[in-house]
């Protein structure tokens, strides 16, 4: 027996993490290898998968076309990466002053500002969706109080901007918390030592604050990522088709199509990309802080 297995067989806790292991390994690693063979198919007439390996699937998410449908995929892939990276900077635009006060308020505004934080997880992703939906779309609430002030249309719906605007309202908190955790911990006697050495309030947010909350810089970045680039509710319900995003059509090639295969390899295209552009960032900001 190695080393390594006769200290694991010593610890009786590590026990404890069989049920979390047999977990990840029956409903996801399994399920993840099967859409991963499926990758390599192709489709019947019928939408059946005929088992017969090939890369075509792959190459032809690479293949740009020139038809209004099917759409460009190589668009629909950078599309996705640009939304999601933006979300991911407007989140971190309005939610790090929002969590820098946060966490400098007092203890009873403290709780009630992180309630209000918390608050749209008590309610469906799908319905705060549509509510905003309801918003957008023309005739709504803002294109009437728009018309009656005589401003003219105001209809974002089926437009990139409301794909954003949902987009951030909906990952908005996983930016928020992190931030506010980390900010809250921050040793406050660093900021007063940078003021003793005549560091004026502006000059200690940037070269104390910042650096200090880093960790949560990269946590919050990470889960707004990760989501907004495989999203497909949020484009579905308040963009159109020039607003596509790839988990969007993983989606129809799943259930529309029928296109197990095609639907297989664009899923694993997105998670590689993900991975990769996560790990770039990790590697670009010091993920040894985190």
């Amino acid at each position: 027996m190695s080393p390594r297995l006769r200290r694991a067989a010593r610890n009786p806790y590590l026990i404890l993490l069989v049920p979390a292991l047999v977990w990840l390994v029956v409903f996801f690693l399994i399920p993840l290898g099967m859409v991963f063979l499926y990758s390599f198919q192709t489709r019947n007439p019928d939408g059946t998968i005929a088992w017969t390996f090939q890369l075509g699937n792959y190459l032809r998410l690479l293949r740009p076309l020139q038809d209004e449908f099917p759409p460009n995929y190589v668009v629909i892939i950078l599309r996705s990466l640009w939304m999601a990276a933006l979300t991911t900077f407007l989140c971190l635009l309005i939610g790090y002053p929002f969590a820098y006060g946060l966490a400098r308020s007092s203890l009873r505004w403290r709780n009630t500002l992180v309630l209000l934080v918390v608050i749209p997880f008590w309610t469906n992703f799908l319905i705060r969706t549509y509510a905003w939906r309801f918003l957008l779309w023309r005739r709504g609430l803002f294109d009437t109080l728009a018309q009656g002030l005589g401003l003219g249309e105001f209809v974002l719906h089926g437009t990139p901007t409301a794909v954003v605007i949902g987009l951030v309202y909906g990952y908005l908190p996983f930016m928020i918390l992190p931030l506010y955790i980390t900010l809250e911990r921050m040793d406050r006697s660093l900021i007063e030592a940078a003021y003793d050495l005549g560091a004026s309030p502006w000059r200690a947010f940037w070269r104390v604050t910042v650096p200090l909350s880093r960790p949560g810089i990269i946590a919050g970045s990470v889960l707004v990522f990760i989501p907004s680039a495989s999203a497909f509710v949020t484009p579905k319900l308040l963009g159109g088709a020039k607003s596509m995003m790839l988990g969007e059509l993983v989606e129809m090639q799943f259930k529309a199509v029928r296109d197990w295969p095609f639907g297989s390899a664009a899923g694993f295209v997105l998670m590689a990309l993900v991975l990769l552009l996560v790990a770039l960032y990790f590697r670009a900001v010091g993920a040894e802080e985190f």
